[in-house]
């Protein structure tokens, strides 16, 4: 009770420029009906009724992150771990072509492994991974850890480490020469196999072992359904590959034009690309911009509120901020922190953003232990006043409130 009050007059003074808050119930109040830690669902369903129909208002925004946010494990390796496994994955002509990043090392382990287009079938063929678990092994150690089997460096070079991660950017590009269409058909079929696994299955790829199943959560489904009732626009903000996760956003009700993650460059045969669409200014690219920590925050500027060019990456005026952000990962905490009403956060451990989350500093930051196989308590504090930031190149710093001063290390006390 105490927390929910201290909430509550921090978010009543910070709403003094936002929607007038509700004086009663209405009719035309959606009502949450899942349940949530502690009261957050309660404190979720304020911002519900001060942004929403009940308040008289239409049109704030909320954004999802996806995997582990919407959904319990990640819809993109689900979609790879399918295609390894029924040797749908296009042979590359040469594994370098794959990634901007890709290192010697990289690409030799992959050629060791996988063969190329040369080995046979040709380039535009599909590679045999079914029966071939080193080949499976070195696409999922480098998906995973950025590392070839060996230990070795997948990737290297320079990138803005709060706009890509290589391996991230590399799955999509794993699929060049297929169509959008197609992988939409991979994901679907991924999909129905993922949802027909038990909680807790695990498959083995290569010598990897990695879950089989995949869950909706149903607070997340009961939450979106009612902000949609309630008049905001929902979107889902991922760093997967956005034909994936549009097969999936369409079951809780999100459509494909309210749905952004990786968008490939498609060629004059409507054929994925290594190359995807920009953000901020930058142009077509080989991965280095894409909706990944500040880059999730610069494609909600682009394309909710119309903002171009490098202001998008900028926080934004009230008007133009989400009114609930939601995610689980630090690739999510520039928009969560972004939104103006909620900051939910499904707890993972991730550092950056529990240091966010615990130190709570406009008092409107929710954190909810995930819904299926919650994590036990973690029994170090969050190291927020050292190592927790994700520095644009790459090292590790302090976690700075927007006056500058240092996050304290955070306890973890949400479990």
């Amino acid at each position: 009770m105490r927390q929910l009050l201290a909430w509550t007059l921090a978010a009543a003074a910070a709403l003094a420029a936002a929607p007038a808050a509700p004086t009663a119930t209405e009719p035309d109040c959606p009502r949450l009906t899942s349940r949530w830690h502690g009261d957050n669902r309660d404190r979720l369903q304020h911002v519900i009724d001060t942004y929403g129909t009940c308040s008289g208002h239409r049109g704030a925004v909320a954004a999802f992150d996806w995997d582990n946010t919407v959904t319990k494990n990640d819809v993109t390796d689900a979609t790879l771990s399918w295609a390894l496994r029924h040797d749908v994955l296009p042979r590359p002509a040469r594994w370098k072509d794959t990634s901007a990043w890709l290192t010697d090392a990289g690409d030799r382990a992959l050629t060791a492994a996988c063969g190329t287009g040369a080995g046979g079938t040709g380039a535009g063929g599909s590679l045999r991974t079914s029966d071939r678990p080193r080949c499976t092994d070195e696409i999922v150690e480098i998906r995973e850890k950025g590392t070839t089997t060996s230990g070795a460096a997948a990737f290297a070079g320079t990138w803005n480490h709060r706009h890509t991660v290589p391996q991230y950017a590399w799955v999509p590009q794993l699929f060049a020469g297929r169509t959008p269409a197609r992988l939409s058909s991979y994901a679907a079929a991924a999909r129905t196999e993922a949802l027909a696994a038990p909680v807790g299955a695990t498959r083995t790829l290569g010598t990897h072992t990695v879950p089989a199943y995949v869950r909706y959560y149903d607070q997340q489904r009961d939450l979106i359904r009612t902000l949609q009732r309630a008049g905001f626009r929902v979107y889902i903000v991922s760093a997967g590959s956005e034909p994936v996760t549009e097969v999936w956003s369409r079951g809780v009700g999100v459509d494909a034009a309210h749905t952004i993650a990786i968008r490939s460059v498609l060629d004059h045969q409507g054929r994925i690309t290594t190359r995807n669409e920009g953000c901020g200014g930058v142009g077509e690219n080989k991965g280095e911009v894409i909706p990944y920590i500040d880059g999730k925050r610069c494609w909600i500027n682009q394309d909710i509120y119309g903002i171009r060019g490098p202001a998008a990456w900028r926080k934004q005026p009230w008007r133009n901020r989400i009114a609930v952000g939601g995610g689980d990962a630090d690739t999510d905490v520039t928009f969560v922190s972004d939104a103006t009403g909620a900051h939910l956060v499904l707890d993972r451990n991730k550092a950056e953003l529990m240091c966010r989350a615990h130190d709570d500093a406009d008092g409107r930051w929710l954190i909810n232990p995930m819904f299926i196989e919650p994590l036990p308590r973690k029994p170090e504090p969050y190291p927020c006043s050292t190592t927790a930031y994700n520095a644009p190149d790459g090292s590790r710093a302090p976690v700075r409130r927007p006056d500058g001063s240092v996050v304290p290390d955070q306890a973890d006390t949400v479990y």
